[in-house]
């Protein structure tokens, strides 16, 4: 990012001094809140390394647009010079008459595709659904999804190891990180906001982080709404 030199003070045009006032104290709370999410984000880093990865498992696998699909290992996700690998698990259940893409996760990676380019640059991204790769991949495309890496869980228990699916085979939107040590593989974060109890008149907020439309609605008057949420069609 270039170097920004300089930084106007002041006023934008035909605000009022109570504006100003209160922008200010504004201000103040967002400078407050930026190092409490750089607080927060250096403990992550902190963390000791979780429970070594027991299987390596084997997904079907696809991009958007390949042709044909694939198998691969959770190992064979890292590529070379690449020891870091975030995976979410993307609410799409494997249950006939409930094979519905989750609205929700699918307006996530509609900004997360794109995103995808620069993300893998430093680190190994995948999407992993619990639906047969043929599903996901034709929403994928009809999303216009063209690089994020495609992954089915169907044949194996990763969501249920991984504490995204339920006892009733429910599928639950998490993220995870997992880290490669010589051979091992271990896991080392997950969003584990997303079992705490929310707070009044708000969700549990736990992969809010990849998902930038609240962030946008946040800086407007109205905020995000009480019951306003993403469709697959508008």
């Amino acid at each position: 990012m270039a170097t920004v030199k300089t930084r106007q003070k002041g006023r934008f045009p035909g605000e009022t001094a109570e504006y100003r006032r209160a922008r200010n104290r504004l201000l103040k709370s967002e400078i407050e809140l930026r190092r409490q999410q750089e607080a927060v984000a250096a403990q992550r880093r902190k963390l000791p390394l979780g429970g070594e990865v027991a299987e390596d498992y084997v997904f079907d696998a696809s991009m958007p647009g390949d042709k044909e699909f694939t198998t691969i290992r959770l190992s064979q996700l890292f590529q070379p010079g690449k020891d870091t690998l975030f995976l979410y698990n993307f609410m799409f259940p494997n249950a006939v008459g409930t094979m519905n893409p989750c609205p929700a996760c699918t307006s996530i990676i509609d900004a997360i595709d794109g995103a995808a380019r620069h993300v893998v640059q430093r680190v190994n991204f995948a999407v992993v659904a619990k639906a047969p790769i043929a599903k996901f991949r034709q929403h994928a495309r009809r999303r216009g999804w063209r690089h994020a890496q495609l992954l089915s869980s169907a044949n194996n228990t990763f969501n249920v190891d991984y504490r995204a699916e339920g006892a009733d085979t429910q599928q639950f939107p998490m993220a995870h990180v997992f880290v490669r040590r010589g051979k091992k593989i271990r896991h080392f974060w997950s969003s584990e906001l997303w079992f705490a109890p929310p707070e009044p008149n708000q969700d549990m907020r736990h992969v809010d982080f990849m998902w930038p439309m609240w962030s946008m609605f946040d800086a407007t008057p109205k905020g995000r709404g009480a019951s306003w949420g993403p469709e697959l069609k508008y």
